[in-house]
């Protein structure tokens, strides 16, 4: 097996061809295991969506136990159209998605190495999965006016999986940055995916504001 070369941190992939001179790239057993995580937290958000939708389609009076209350309410999420953006239930899609993340972490985590472009495939796969969420996040708040817990639990996961598969790719000069981008991000890698997450809990919380007051 070539042995695998890794720019500087910081380079941005600009050394000697920069990353797609690379014949592979490996990664640190730490990011496999996230990714491993996060795919892990996705699948069994999406398996617990379909499980209730199919319960739900047979039995229109199926109460899903992850509906709470008027504001955690899966099954208002679950009727909605947003929920079947594509003409067929969001989470199947889900399924598929994160089995294929699953898969690479797993790999990872057996020392596997892939080339430059499946790894700017799986960035722009977790990047279009987390506009997608925050798509449906917007649509939960201010549309249906419902949250599925599961539903956060995938946004959370997604998250960290987008975020961190970009972090791994500017470390190796998949990516192109700035040096001094890419050193600041390395440099506090759980700043924005926690920063993200608390917006969303805000956003949350200043949305059903008033529903909280009446608990207190």
């Amino acid at each position: 097996m070539t042995a695998v070369r890794r720019a500087p941190v910081g380079t941005g992939g600009r050394e000697a061809g920069g990353a797609d001179s690379l014949t592979c790239v490996g990664a640190r057993r730490s990011f496999g295991l996230l990714l491993v995580i996060t795919a892990a937290l996705g699948l069994l958000g999406s398996f617990m969506i379909t499980v209730d939708k199919f319960e739900l389609l047979a039995d229109p009076g199926f109460v899903p136990a992850c509906s709470l209350n008027p504001v955690l309410s899966c099954t208002d999420v679950m009727r909605s159209e947003q929920a079947s953006v594509f003409g067929f239930p969001n989470p199947l899609i889900g399924l598929i998605a994160f089995g294929v993340v699953l898969g690479a972490g797993a790999g990872l985590l057996a020392g596997a190495r892939y080339r430059p472009w499946y790894w700017r495939g799986l960035n722009l796969g977790t990047l279009a999965g987390a506009v997608f969420c925050m798509w449906l996040m917007a649509q939960a708040l201010y549309e249906i006016g419902a949250l599925c817990l599961w539903c956060v639990l995938v946004w959370v996961a997604t998250v960290f999986m987008f975020w961190h598969t970009t972090l791994h790719n500017l470390r190796h000069g998949v990516l192109r940055a700035p040096r001094a981008l890419v050193a600041a991000a390395l440099e506090f890698p759980l700043v924005v995916p926690v920063a993200w997450c608390l917006v969303i809990a805000m956003l949350i919380l200043i949305r059903f504001l008033s529903y909280w007051q009446t608990l207190l």
